[in-house]
């Protein structure tokens, strides 16, 4: 399975993280926010309710989590934030790896667009992709990547961007 071209979003608070993934979802890719994730898991009848609760007695309530509460009880506690997040981080990855498996089509993508080819047969598109280096090893060495995987009007738009950057 291919990997698909993972851009981390940082920057402390306030700093337009969330402006900027909600430019990339408008644009149709496929974005993970994790805060949203672990307020989903945190939420009415959250999967980390229950281990939160157990955790840091009196944290949650029928909405789920109550941050305040909860932030008075790990926030000037070291150890008690490592506990939570020993909780949380866990939880977090495993929806990350998720997502992550179901937007890994770039390669099938591809495989499709090739096998629609006349003549094309899935014997002779293996032979080739295995001859040449792979997408995820081109994209390492490159200093800008046009996606294709989308509309052709979104890659040419990407195509005039880069002119006009360069």
């Amino acid at each position: 399975m291919t990997r698909p071209t993972i851009i981390g979003l940082t920057g402390s608070i306030g700093m337009g993280k969330s402006t900027v993934a909600a430019m990339f979802a408008e644009a149709g890719i496929p974005v993970f926010d994790a805060d949203a994730e672990v307020r989903a898991m945190q939420g009415p009848g959250g999967e980390l309710v229950p281990a939160i609760e157990a955790a840091f007695p009196g944290s949650t309530g029928p909405d789920g989590v109550d941050r305040e509460r909860l932030g008075h009880q790990v926030f000037a506690d070291k150890d008690a934030l490592a506990r939570l997040e020993a909780i949380v981080h866990p939880a977090v990855a495993a929806r990350r790896a998720a997502f992550l498996e179901r937007h890994h089509e770039p390669e099938d993508v591809q495989r499709a667009r090739v096998l629609a080819r006349p003549g094309m047969t899935k014997q002779k598109f293996d032979h080739i992709f295995n001859l040449q280096l792979h997408d995820t090893h081109k994209r390492t060495r490159a200093d800008h990547v046009i996606d294709t995987g989308t509309t052709r009007e979104n890659t040419r738009a990407q195509v005039m961007a880069l002119i006009a950057s360069l």
